[in-house]
């Protein structure tokens, strides 16, 4: 029986080599340009794991509610970042968008003027920001990332308002830098941008909202002590 060469045996060790780059060049062709790549299969976020295990239960227990399924939980996560030079500079727009996709690990949604305004220079389907909704693991992953890494980059900072509830469960903040992101590329992006971020719940009142974001990690304010 002929012994197999050394290159033949190199030849076949390749093999296997070759198809599973292959299929990684497939993997990543398929995604469209410009767009990110779709969260691994079976990947799970603490966050989510700590809503199921021990923020269900609490919120359960501090209301009085019979069903899991009455417990307020977050539904979706939406961040807007406004670009008034876009009118004049379209590059602005377009580096607003990149910023916005290496924050929320998505690609956004151009924003266009609805109205014409005059007064303004605005004139109607005007494109005048970016903005990108996030749902299920996504937004878990940008929650811990927002409370862990970024609100500690704040300048100053010593909590949320809980006045920034909207009434039903909803908290909307209002940042002045998008550079608290350590996604963001200060030598690329030099220009501090302001962004809202909404926290949408389904707890339908302000008492409830605050306490499940509370238990999830979002800080805020301490009521100051009566003198």
């Amino acid at each position: 029986m002929a012994k197999e060469t050394p290159k033949e045996a190199t030849k076949e060790q390749q093999k296997p080599r070759k198809k599973e780059h292959q299929q990684q060049k497939l993997e990543l062709t398929a995604v469209p340009k410009g767009a990110v790549a779709p969260m691994p299969k079976g990947y799970k976020v603490r966050v989510s794991d700590l809503y199921r295990e021990k923020v269900q239960p609490a919120l359960m227990k501090d209301f009085s509610l019979s069903s899991p399924m009455a417990c307020p939980k977050m539904t979706k996560i939406v961040i807007n970042i406004g670009v008034t030079e876009a009118k004049e500079n379209i590059q602005a727009l377009d580096l607003a968008k990149e910023d916005l996709m290496l924050i929320s690990g998505q690609a956004p949604q151009v924003r266009k003027a609805k109205k014409s305004i005059s007064n303004f220079k605005l004139r109607e389907g005007m494109p005048i920001g970016v903005r990108v909704t996030l749902r299920g693991a996504r937004m878990y992953e940008f929650f811990d990332r927002f409370v862990s890494l970024s609100v500690p980059r704040i300048r100053d900072f010593q909590g949320f308002d809980p006045r920034f509830f909207d009434g039903r469960g909803n908290l909307n903040i209002g940042l002045k830098e998008h550079h608290i992101f350590p996604e963001v590329n200060m030598e690329k992006s030099p220009k501090a941008r302001g962004m809202n971020i909404s926290f949408v719940t389904t707890a339908g009142d302000n008492a409830k909202g605050k306490a499940l974001l509370e238990y999830l990690g979002m800080p805020f304010k301490k009521p100051e002590a009566k003198k």
